[in-house]
């Protein structure tokens, strides 16, 4: 009879070893004889193959020819992957003892449960918050759902609109049965994604306070990524709602836009061309968005109500700082989207 894996924890790793070596080296004692973990290598530059074999040869490595992005690495570590239980982690985190089972309870304490997601912390200053969940906003923009608060706000399980990439836990055969991650999206917004199909198909997504993992978490913005996000944004609503949801929602679409093209020229205005890019993209691949659409459809067994309902009209603009404008802006812009999403609710009913 083959031995039993309990859980493989997958991280993705590309060039990250002088992070990765912390993560690995606070799972070992965390972890029990059947639980397995596995580092993918996103094909890096550096000799991080050799250091993670030489220093930690309990783990299993899947080396990739080319950088496949968050999604694509995970996808290839599932390929291997021996256990009932799937986590992903990020190599950026390390874990609190005891942090594991927590996850597997959770998981099995109801049959509608699909992820669950641990209480993320900020590695510099464990007493806040990085996410617990994450929220989507009904513009599609997705938000650490309770960004800076005092770490002892959250003492319960909650259902939320997403989990968090950093930290998960799905079982293999629902992870398999949705799909697995968009490698379409490369980087970003993929755990929002895997979580609204899931939410699709019929699961809750939920935290767990008693799994506690720590962040190496800082708000940066490389060359790309305002063209991923919005990118992938889009592409998020267009597969997984119906058209005539977003026809019906496009007021909403139309403020984000105000939104996010304010926060390009005041915080990333040397690359605005990133976001006429992610338009561009939608255009071009719109056939291939087409088809992602119909396979993700084939999940549902709810409606875009249900969806809809649990999605935030709030968006914490302070998580990208504090001043005036912000503060302001935020105020308006909460009122705006709850109005959006009040009307919205009135006549959405599929």
């Amino acid at each position: 009879m083959p031995y039993y894996i309990r859980t493989s924890i997958i991280i993705v790793n590309f060039n990250s070893w002088d992070k990765l070596k912390i993560c690995l080296k606070s799972i070992y004692p965390t972890i029990q004889p059947n639980d397995e973990v596995i580092v993918v290598d996103n094909c890096s530059s550096a000799n991080d193959i050799e250091k993670i074999r030489t220093n930690f040869p309990w783990v299993n490595i899947i080396k990739s020819t080319t950088n496949l992005g968050y999604g694509g690495g995970n996808n290839l570590g599932v390929k291997y992957a021996k256990g009932e239980y799937l986590v992903f982690l990020n190599p950026d985190t390390t874990v609190e003892m005891g942090w594991l089972d927590p996850l597997i309870s959770t998981l099995n304490s109801s049959s509608e449960i699909g992820l669950v997601t641990s209480k993320i912390l900020l590695m510099d200053n464990p007493n806040y918050i990085n996410t617990f969940g994450n929220d989507i906003h009904i513009s599609g923009l997705t938000l650490c759902r309770g960004m800076g608060k005092d770490q002892s706000e959250y003492k319960s399980v909650e259902e939320v609109c997403a989990i968090s990439g950093a930290a998960f836990m799905i079982r293999k055969n629902v992870f398999i049965d949705l799909g697995g991650f968009d490698e379409e999206f490369f980087m970003y917004m993929e755990d929002a994604d895997l979580s609204l199909r899931a939410q699709l198909a019929g699961w809750k997504c939920v935290t767990v306070p008693e799994s506690i993992v720590y962040h190496d978490y800082k708000l940066t913005f490389g060359p790309y990524k305002i063209f991923y996000q919005e990118r992938n944004r889009y592409l998020l609503l267009l597969k997984n709602f119906h058209l005539i949801t977003l026809l019906l929602i496009s007021p909403s679409l139309l403020v984000a836009e105000v939104v996010t093209w304010g926060f390009v020229i005041l915080q990333d205005r040397q690359r605005c061309l990133n976001k006429i890019n992610a338009y561009r993209w939608v255009i071009k691949n719109w056939q291939m968005i087409r088809i992602k659409k119909k396979a993700c459809q084939k999940l549902r067994k709810v409606s875009d109500r249900h969806l809809f309902i649990k999605e935030s009209y709030k968006l914490d603009l302070e998580q990208t700082g504090k001043n005036i404008i912000i503060t302001t802006s935020k105020i308006i812009f909460d009122l705006i989207f709850l109005i959006f999403k009040f009307f919205t609710l009135i006549f959405l009913w599929w």
